[in-house]
């Protein structure tokens, strides 16, 4: 073997030897494993739940910013943690290069880590007042629930992708206005909280595509497994379709007729982005989380200043 070709394999296996012995993370894996780019939606909905209040920001600085960082760093920051953990058989068929199958992540420190932001984020929610911990306080058990045993929600296409909505959409939208509000919403708020919450349910179907072969290997029935990924990708949209139509439907209603008309724009939209996903919905599942998705989420902001001073505020 030439010089340079015995150099490179003694310096590869250095370089294992040294990932592989690590007793702890760098930082930058840490990250890795929180995932930052996970954190906008809960994010976008608590910003849509502290726009619904109607109430003013003034004075509430502090409260809004604790919750911005709970929700997003914290909470779904602790929930990637968690499902990393208990998904490590899965993501070293999936993804091997993920920091727990990888090595990066060595001994029990992913499940270190998401436990202590669980606790973390327990702490940080009671700061928020009655209603803004027990939102927090479900949205913990939530995360745990759907990736630990013998619970594991993930393993149903169904209820897996219901309860990441609930908690990437709903109780973010509800902590936000409840914070402002020093109380619980009220029933606009949480009506459409919840509804798009449901349409949640689609998005996460989609993003189930990435782990096809992964959840097909180790058992999981998500619904592109069950039901292969043109009838999965069907009923995605349906799932994010019907809320919205709803939601429409009651802004009319509620004499909100402008709000109604930008939502149902930003759905027809949606309606050409489907067209394409409908054609290769496992290559094209990314896309339409770029475009589709983006479109429904503006539909959530067009909602949230469409119920302010609804209910007598």
């Amino acid at each position: 073997m030439p010089l340079t070709g015995l150099l490179c394999v003694i310096d590869i296996m250095s370089v294992s030897q040294s990932l592989h012995s690590r007793s702890y993370p760098e930082l930058s894996t840490v990250l890795e494993l929180l995932k930052p780019v996970t954190w906008f939606p809960p994010m976008w909905a608590l910003m849509c739940g502290l726009v619904s209040s109607g109430v003013s920001p003034d004075g509430k600085w502090p409260l809004i910013l604790l919750a911005v960082v709970l929700s997003g760093p914290i909470v779904c920051g602790m929930s990637q943690a968690a499902n990393d953990w208990c998904d490590r058989h899965v993501d070293a068929i999936n993804q091997p290069d993920r920091p727990i199958p990888s090595g990066r992540m060595p001994g029990l420190w992913g499940l270190w880590i998401a436990l202590f932001m669980s606790v973390l984020a327990l702490g940080l929610g009671w700061l928020l007042g009655p209603w803004g911990f027990g939102a927090t306080v479900v949205a913990v058990a939530a995360a745990w629930a759907y990736s630990a045993e013998p619970v594991r929600l993930k393993k149903s296409g169904w209820w897996g992708p219901g309860v990441v909505g609930l908690c990437y959409e709903g109780l973010p939208w509800f902590t936000g206005a409840a914070v402002m509000l020093a109380g619980p919403p009220n029933f606009y708020i949480v009506t459409v909280a919840l509804l798009y919450a449901i349409g949640a349910h689609g998005i996460m179907t989609l993003n189930d595509f990435k782990a096809l072969e992964g959840d097909r290997a180790t058992g999981l029935r998500s619904l592109p497994v069950v039901m292969g990924p043109v009838n999965a990708a069907k009923v995605a949209c349906i799932g994010m379709a019907l809320p919205q139509m709803l939601v429409i439907s009651m802004l009319v209603v509620w004499g909100r007729p402008v709000h109604a008309a930008i939502v149902s724009a930003l759905l027809l939209l949606q309606f050409a982005a489907m067209r394409v996903l409908f054609r290769d919905p496992k290559g094209k599942a990314p896309w339409y989380n770029a475009t589709g998705v983006t479109l429904y989420v503006l539909g959530m902001l067009c909602t949230a200043f469409a119920v302010r001073g609804l209910g007598g505020l």
